[in-house]
């Protein structure tokens, strides 16, 4: 009797969105701050998170292709629920236990990523009806991405504004004013319902049976090798993945420490929130444009467009202007819908199903590698920068960050140019 894959697919889409659209990410980084750390301090947690992906990225896939992806986001959510927990337990620490709780907190998330990454995607993936199953997940993928937005729409909103201990005051009847420490802890308690939702839907989906049959268990390394060569030597995977890499560091090392940022240019903390709302929204219109873009368009062009985009933005960060550098911020972000949905079609139409998880565990190593150590060096440009006047060092690690994007994407792309023709002939 063969097992009902059919629901898997609005599966995929509920963890998705509980999984990723999490309530703290407006305030992440003045969260960590108003713990008691130093951006500073921050920033260096992103690299230990990066490097815990590293770690058991590729393992993680490894065993998805060989134990089974459920099981693995079984476990996903089950880490996200531990993270949370210490996250709560640290808003009632400080010294050395905060740090401590952290650290924790910075592993357990890095080991759920590294778990869920690739895994959801292919067990959705082989789901789908093998007949038109490349149109089939470009329709999944973007509708996904739609119903993502939602989520980060409503959770911006809530994240923002429960943070706020001044608006929440505002909205709520005298009588029941709460302190600034209660208001804190609200996004982490509301994410932490989110990971017991993830471990609920994450019980109910089903292994698609030929998803199991690749390497076994004992020959995991092997696989993971095979797989690790095929990646690099796959013209079309090394491109997307390398010049992925470039972008993605750095755009997603400035959407970590946004709200930074949105306190460098005078925004108000409740707007927060409807920023990365804001952002939701964007989310859910571009992945029909990307969609087009890459159906009409070749895979270069494509690159070329979110390259040239991206060091747009990032040159439009650097005067931070008061509140009008809202705007690029915005631009920069969108971004990474267009990067999302380019390299996850590519890696996808390659990758055969018996190491498809294992492929997308690859990219994800590389795209964590890549972001932890840009985060690391953002770190250390914070650290030996003055602060004084206030703002100053993020503002010179803004500027420094431009030259070095440009650099190393001018290269990527000559590169890229003649490795992909190099494919053609």
């Amino acid at each position: 009797m063969s097992t009902d894959l059919s629901g898997n697919a609005n599966r995929f889409i509920l963890f998705s969105v509980f999984f990723t659209a999490r309530a703290y990410y407006p305030v992440l980084a003045i969260l960590f701050i108003d713990l008691g750390l130093t951006l500073d301090q921050f920033v260096m947690l992103n690299f230990v998170w990066a490097i815990t992906i590293f770690l058991f990225e590729v393992p993680s896939g490894a065993l998805a292709d060989t134990i089974g992806r459920r099981k693995l986001l079984i476990a996903a959510s089950a880490l996200m629920l531990v993270e949370m927990l210490c996250l709560l337990f640290a808003s009632w620490s400080s010294g050395a236990m905060l740090l401590a709780l952290c650290v924790l907190n910075r592993i357990c998330s890095g080991l759920s990523e590294a778990c869920a990454s690739g895994a959801d995607e292919a067990l959705a993936y082989d789901s789908l009806p093998e007949q038109n199953r490349t149109l089939a997940w470009d329709q999944l993928l973007a509708k996904v991405m739609r119903w993502r937005s939602v989520g980060f729409v409503i959770a911006m909103v809530l994240g923002g504004v429960l943070y706020d201990a001044h608006m929440l005051n505002f909205l709520l009847p005298q009588d029941n004013a709460i302190a600034a420490e209660t208001a804190h802890r609200l996004p982490i308690i509301l994410v932490l319902i989110q990971a017991v939702i993830c471990l609920l839907v994450t019980w109910r989906m089903r292994e698609p049976q030929h998803a199991i049959v690749g390497a076994q268990l004992e020959n995991a390394w092997r696989h993971i090798f095979n797989t690790t060569r095929w990646v690099l030597t796959n013209p079309k995977t090394l491109v997307v993945i390398l010049i992925g890499v470039a972008v993605d560091s750095i755009v997603r090392n400035f959407a970590t420490i946004n709200s930074s940022y949105y306190r460098l240019i005078d925004l108000p903390v409740w707007t927060y929130g409807f920023l990365g709302a804001l952002f939701g929204v964007m989310g859910f219109i571009i992945p029909g444009i990307a969609k087009y873009l890459n159906e009409t368009f070749s895979l270069f062009a494509n690159l070329l467009f979110i390259v040239i985009c991206t060091l747009i933005g990032l040159i439009a960060l650097v005067p931070a202007w008061s509140i009008y550098g809202l705007i690029p911020a915005i631009f920069v972000f969108s971004m990474m819908f267009f990067l999302g949905f380019t390299v996850s079609r590519v890696l996808h139409e390659e990758a055969e199903s018996s190491r498809r998880a294992t492929v997308l565990s690859v990219k994800g190593l590389i795209f964590n590698l890549g972001y932890g150590l840009f985060s690391l060096i953002f770190s250390v440009l914070l650290a030996n920068f003055p602060e004084s006047p206030e703002g100053s060092a993020l503002r010179n690690a803004l500027l420094w960050q431009v030259p070095f994007f440009a650099l190393v994407t001018i290269m990527l792309l000559t590169w890229a140019r003649f490795k992909l023709q190099q494919k053609l002939n």
